[in-house]
């Protein structure tokens, strides 16, 4: 039996707001790439814009590894 089952919800909460969000940079950027004028603009936006955004997006699921990680180890201290 765990005691750290909140922490574990809030972990799969925030890697689902991750993957969302991802999803979402993706398409913003995508939209953004056609909304400039120009080659170049539209090269810097994938080229630049659509890696920091999905780079930015995974912040939620690092923070989910995280408290998976805390939890999990929370389980293995208080079994000993």
């Amino acid at each position: 039996m765990t005691h750290y089952g909140t922490l574990r919800a809030w972990a799969f909460i925030a890697t689902l707001v991750g993957v969302f969000g991802m999803i979402a940079a993706g398409i913003g950027a995508i939209v953004w790439a056609f909304e400039v004028e120009g080659f170049w603009q539209t090269l810097g936006v994938l080229l630049v814009g659509l890696p920091v955004s999905i780079f930015i997006a995974t912040i939620p699921i690092a923070l989910g590894q995280a408290m998976r990680a805390i939890a999990d180890v929370g389980d293995t201290v208080s079994a000993r």
